[in-house]
């Protein structure tokens, strides 16, 4: 399996996992033309994608849906109360093949060699109208993508344990949150159960799963531009992580190098 992280931060985000010939994007935060460029520069053809999947309503992850889904002629998988609320807020345009799904369940995708890809949607606590997080698993391997998590649920530490790689959200650094700019109510909703997870909370994760050797490399994503910078956040992970797995951090601006496990 084969990972790219297009771009992730409050910016936009958008990432590309591919198994055999199965091609998918998750998420549509930035413009076609930055998604199409991005895949081609990796030798991708984002037309080829057979399915574009949507986490939740918020603009940096459904702005460009539409363009993706008419211009490169993907469908759309979205939660029907995603798609209510993406609608309601900004102008999507015409949507001919929507394909909805519901917190918790499965997709599956065949391949050319006779074995199936799933996309597993788990339920998020993040503000939003219906967030899922999402687990694709090809024969005996299982990538995460985890962002706009909300706050560290019970059912995620487990979930770190069945992954071998896994995409995550480390949102901010506590203490450049305290001291930040941002009004008292915005880092309380950030910092609170519907907001992001923290560099610390996300290197505990890791360092958990990390003890049973299964997790080869996660990328830390949705960095926050004004809270958290990439040296800050790796730093963090692997502080409590050390060498037991491969660390990256995707790019507000840039698509990460192709991620495999």
């Amino acid at each position: 399996m084969k990972v790219i992280s297009l771009q992730s931060g409050s910016n936009g985000n958008s990432f590309y996992v591919e198994a055999d010939d199965v091609r998918l994007i998750f998420d549509a935060g930035i413009s076609g033309k930055q998604a199409q460029q991005r895949l081609a520069d990796h030798g991708r053809d984002i037309a080829s994608c057979q399915g574009l999947f949507i986490s939740h309503d918020h603009s940096d992850h459904t702005r460009c849906m539409g363009v993706y889904h008419r211009k490169f002629g993907l469908p759309l998988y979205i939660t029907k109360k995603t798609l209510r609320a993406t609608t309601r807020h900004r102008e999507i345009g015409p949507l001919d093949d929507v394909r909805f799904f519901a917190p918790g369940d499965a997709r599956s995708f065949p391949t050319a060699e006779g074995s199936t890809v799933t996309v597993h949607s788990v339920a998020t606590p993040h503000d939003s109208a219906e967030g899922v997080a999402f687990i694709i698993e090809h024969e005996d391997k299982r990538v995460g993508i985890l962002t706009d998590l909300g706050h560290v649920f019970p059912a995620l530490r487990e979930l770190l344990l069945s992954l071998d790689a896994v995409v995550i959200e480390s949102n901010y650094d506590p203490q450049m949150l305290e001291r930040g700019p941002y009004p008292e109510p915005l880092k309380r909703r950030i910092r609170g159960r519907g907001g992001h997870i923290s560099n610390d909370e996300c290197a505990d994760l890791i360092s958990r799963a990390s003890m049973f050797r299964r997790l080869k490399w996660a990328c830390l994503c949705h960095l926050s531009e004004q809270n958290n910078e990439p040296k800050i956040a790796a730093a963090a992970c692997r502080r409590v992580v050390g060498d037991n797995v491969e660390i990256h951090v995707a790019s507000r601006h840039d698509a990460s190098d192709i991620m495999e496990i």
